[in-house]
C-alpha cells in the first residue's frame, strides 16, 4: 500500500454529474473540461480558489483501488467529508472533483457549527463492478493512515453498508449502520434542515415561518426529496413534484393523493403560482437557462452545488428571487454523520438541525447588511470563523 502527498493545492475546475465542483468558491460549479496533469498542476499551484492543506493519492493494485484523499482545511478540527464512488472519465478530473469538493466541504462543516474543516474522497471506477469486500477494506486503511486527520462517510456511490466496511479498518469512518453503532441514513436529518432553512425564507420574505397555503415545487423526490414532501404536507403547503424516476413519483402519490405531478422540472419552474423551488436532485439546476423563467420568489432546495456558475447567485437578486445558500440549509446530514463520532444521539442532532432556521435568518440579514447575494454573505461567515479559527 503506498501513499503519495501533495500540500497546498488550490482547487482546480472540472464538470462531472451530480453536483458539478465548483471554480470560485462554494457557490459556483465550473463549466470547463478537466485539463491535462500539467495543467491541473498549474491551475492548482497558482488558484486563488484552494489552499489545500493535503492531497493523498491511494492505490491498491490487488483491488483495484484508485482513490484521491483531498483535505482543504483542518483549522476548525479534523477534516470531514464524504468518500465519492464515480467512473471518472480520467484521473486528472477524479483529482480536481476531490479538491472542490472539499473545499466546498469546509464551508458547510463552517456554517453547520461543527468543530471540522473541509476534506472529500473520490475513488475513481464505476461502484456496480469495482465495488467489493477488499477495495473497500484498502480503502479504510488509507483513511486511517491519515491518523484521523480525515474522517469519512457516505457519498454517491457509497452507502451505509460500505462504510460499515471501511469501518472495519478505521475508526475515522461514519454514517454506519445502527446495528455497527453508527447513526444510519442521513437523508432524514438532511430533509429536515432544509425545510427548517424554507421556513427562515418564509419568515425573511413574507413575515411568517410557515409554509401552510404556499406552493412549493420539489425537483427530486428520492432519498431526501420525499422526506421533504411530509415535512411540507404536516405544514400545509401545497406541493408539486417531478422525479426522473416514475417509481420515486408513484411513491408519493400512493401514499399523499393530493400532490400534483410536473411533467419535468422545465414545466415544474415555470408554472403559475409557484412559491418556491426545492432543487433535491442534480447540481447546476440554477443557470443562465433556468433563472430567467423561474417563477418562484424563493429557492431552498437539497442539492448540492445549485448555483451554475459564479455570477448566477447575482442574477437571481436581480430578480427579486430569495436564494438559501445550498450548502448550509443541506447540512443535517452532516450534523448527523459528526455527532456519530459522539456516539449517536438523535434529538440533539435534530437540536441542532433545527438551527439551520436561525443561520440562515443571519445569513439574509448580513446580505441585506452588506448589500449582497445571500450566497456571498453565506461565503463570508464561514471565511471568517475558519481564519478566526487559525488565529486561535
Amino acid at each position: 500500500m503506498g501513499v503519495t502527498t501533495v500540500t497546498d493545492l488550490p482547487g482546480a475546475p472540472v464538470r462531472v454529474p451530480d453536483g458539478p465542483s465548483r471554480s470560485s468558491g462554494p457557490n459556483g460549479p465550473a463549466v470547463t473540461e478537466a485539463p491535462a496533469a500539467a495543467d491541473v498542476l498549474r491551475t492548482l499551484f497558482r488558484s486563488d480558489q484552494g489552499g489545500h492543506e493535503q492531497v493523498v493519492l491511494c492505490q491498491d493494485r490487488a483491488s483495484g483501488l484508485k482513490a484521491v484523499i483531498a483535505i482543504h482545511s483542518t483549522a476548525l478540527g479534523p477534516a470531514l467529508g464524504g468518500t465519492r464512488f464515480y467512473p471518472y472519465a480520467s484521473e486528472d478530473e477524479a483529482v480536481a472533483d476531490a479538491l472542490n469538493l472539499a473545499r466546498g466541504m469546509s464551508y458547510k462543516n463552517a456554517m453547520a457549527g461543527l468543530d471540522h474543516g473541509g476534506g472529500k474522497a473520490v475513488i475513481i471506477g464505476d461502484p456496480e463492478t469495482l465495488k467489493s469486500e477488499e477495495l473497500l477494506l484498502a480503502y479504510g486503511r488509507f483513511v486511517d493512515s491519515l491518523g484521523g486527520r480525515y474522517v469519512t462517510a457516505c457519498d454517491v456511490g457509497t452507502y451505509v453498508a460500505d462504510m460499515d466496511v471501511v469501518a472495519r479498518a478505521t475508526r475515522w469512518a461514519t454514517g454506519r449502520s445502527p446495528e455497527n453503532g453508527g447513526a444510519g441514513d442521513s437523508s432524514v436529518l438532511t430533509a429536515y434542515g432544509v425545510f427548517q432553512g424554507m421556513r427562515a425564507s418564509a419568515q425573511h420574505l413574507w413575515g411568517e415561518d410557515s409554509l401552510h397555503g404556499r406552493r412549493v415545487g420539489i425537483a427530486g423526490v428520492g432519498k431526501v426529496g420525499h422526506h421533504l414532501v411530509e415535512h411540507l404536507l404536516q405544514d400545509g403547503a401545497e406541493v408539486v413534484i417531478t422525479d426522473v424516476r416514475a417509481e420515486s413519483v408513484r411513491r408519493i402519490l400512493d401514499r399523499h393523493p393530493t400532490v400534483t405531478v410536473a411533467a419535468d422540472t422545465d414545466a415544474l419552474i415555470r408554472g403559475e403560482g409557484l412559491d418556491v423551488y426545492a432543487p433535491c436532485a442534480l447540481g447546476g439546476a440554477l443557470s443562465d437557462e433556468t433563472v430567467p423563467v423561474l417563477t418562484a420568489r424563493v429557492v431552498c432546495g437539497a442539492a448540492n452545488n445549485q448555483l451554475a456558475h459564479p455570477g448566477v447567485e447575482k442574477d437571481l437578486a436581480d430578480r427579486g428571487i430569495l436564494y438559501a445558500p445550498d450548502y448550509v440549509v443541506n447540512a443535517g446530514g452532516v450534523i448527523q454523520v459528526a455527532d456519530e463520532l459522539r456516539g449517536f444521539d438523535f434529538d440533539r442532532c435534530k437540536a441542532k438541525a433545527a438551527k439551520i432556521y436561525d443561520t440562515t435568518l443571519a445569513i439574509f440579514a448580513r446580505a441585506k447588511e452588506d448589500g449582497i447575494p445571500p450566497a456571498a454573505a453565506a461565503d463570508r461567515i464561514a471565511e471568517q470563523r475558519m481564519a478566526e479559527a487559525r488565529l486561535s
